[in-house]
């Protein structure tokens, strides 16, 4: 079971510093759900159920913990305003699959929106997903 509270408390924080440090407050944000799972057939069904409700999904990779065991990991990922209520709205309803499928929730992560950048470092369409995206650059994560 998930504490709401505590998760809405360290999201009203991730916004509140993110904003300190100078983001842009009317962009869109890629907000990324971290999930990982020690089994990659439940991951991949969770994620798919995630989809299903209008999530893309990065890539799942396969992380060795310091332990030498193995555990796969991928975000659930949107584009939204950097919005308490919805990421909120957003964990109320990916925390049920997410327990269902017994894998572990990480928190969420987004990127620094440059107010003052030229020009928007998704494209000329504005669309963060391509199909050639391989999701190189870390998010920040908390």
């Amino acid at each position: 079971m998930f504490d709401l509270n505590a998760l809405r408390q360290e999201t009203d924080e991730i916004i509140e510093n993110l904003l300190k440090d100078g983001s842009d407050p009317d962009a869109l944000y890629i907000v990324e759900h971290h999930v990982a799972h020690r089994d990659f057939d439940k991951l991949e069904k969770l994620v798919v159920d995630a989809y299903k409700l209008g999530y893309e999904i990065s890539e799942a990779e396969e992380v060795e913990e310091e332990n030498g065991k193995i555990i796969f990991v991928c975000d659930i990922v949107s584009e939204i305003e950097l919005n308490a209520d919805l990421i909120t709205a957003q964990q109320k309803e990916l925390l049920p699959l997410i327990e269902k499928a017994g894998a572990e929730y990480e928190g969420w992560g987004t990127y620094f929106e440059d107010p003052n950048a030229d020009e928007d470092e998704y494209g000329d369409d504005g669309e963060f997903f391509d199909e050639d995206d391989d999701f190189e650059e870390e998010p920040t994560r908390h």
